[in-house]
């Protein structure tokens, strides 16, 4: 029996997002010399993504949400880990990884799971449920397993989310046009509002909620929100760890050095070695 070795090594993997040999670089059939100068960045990240270009309206929605979530400050666990970082004296790309990596379930994660509470509002929507008895049914059911926080509604700092109104009025606008379908938009408004009317006080939609409204309606599965959030914060963790490189400080802290964390470990003690 005959063995291909080269066939066996192009075997190896197989993938219908690039094809590249020498003088040739097609991402998903399309020459790059013709993607150059002609569509965008978030473009790109559709097209690698889902395989296709998006019209201008998806490709303006998406654009939207991706600058809306690139940066939250120093306060936000992934800003300040870039910050300390860089004093470390590591390289920009070390800064980036070490950022990154503690976008997880808790910073992070928010988007993705408020995907997946969207998507079985509307499993309820589609199996016949009225829409309150589908939000109440479906957030009754998520407290029982997970507990009493609601990803996407709520913020530590902010009342009033401020980028989460605009998000929704583009998806609006996206809905009248018939871009998207717009239901997601109104399963997370009836959302807000079981939350207020359950809590006794408003629990406004965050971020996270908003950005899970866009992708939802976009198409993209839940899994994906958390990888489309990291590349969002990626920009801000950049910007901040290019900023701590050129301030020039060294092993910068999370905290000011007079003010020393809190000791509750055991009093002064002697060493007794018989």
């Amino acid at each position: 029996m005959s063995i291909d070795a080269g066939q066996d090594v192009r075997d190896w993997w197989r993938t219908s997002i690039i094809e590249m040999e020498p003088g040739v670089i097609r991402y998903r059939g399309y020459p790059i010399e013709d993607l150059i100068g002609n569509i965008g960045f978030t473009q790109m990240i559709w097209l690698m993504i889902r395989g296709e270009l998006p019209d201008d309206e998806q490709a303006k929605l998406l654009d939207a949400v991706l600058m809306s979530a690139v940066d939250h400050g120093p306060q936000a666990p992934s800003i300040a880990i870039a910050r300390m970082a860089a004093t470390c004296g590591v390289g920009l790309n070390n800064a980036m990884a070490s950022a990154v990596n503690v976008l997880g379930e808790v910073h992070g994660g928010a988007g993705e799971q408020a995907i997946m509470l969207y998507q079985q509002v509307d499993d309820e929507l589609q199996a016949g449920l009225p829409l309150d008895e589908a939000v109440r049914l479906v957030l009754g059911r998520h407290v029982t397993h997970h507990g009493k926080y609601i990803p996407g509604f709520g913020h530590r700092f902010h009342p009033l989310d401020p980028r989460a109104p605009r998000l929704l009025e583009l998806v609006d606008a996206a809905s009248v046009k018939g871009t998207v379908s717009g239901r997601f938009a109104v399963i997370a408004r009836a959302i807000e509002a079981y939350l207020a009317a359950t809590k006794g006080k408003p629990i406004p939609m965050n971020i996270d909620g908003a950005t899970a409204v866009v992708y939802a309606e976009l198409g993209f599965p839940a899994q994906l929100a958390r990888g489309l959030f990291c590349l969002s914060r990626s920009v801000g963790i950049l910007a901040h760890a290019w900023e701590q490189t050129q301030q020039g400080e060294r092993n910068k802290g999370p905290v000011p050095r007079p003010y020393i964390w809190r000791y509750d470990g055991p009093e002064k003690r002697p060493l007794n070695r018989e």
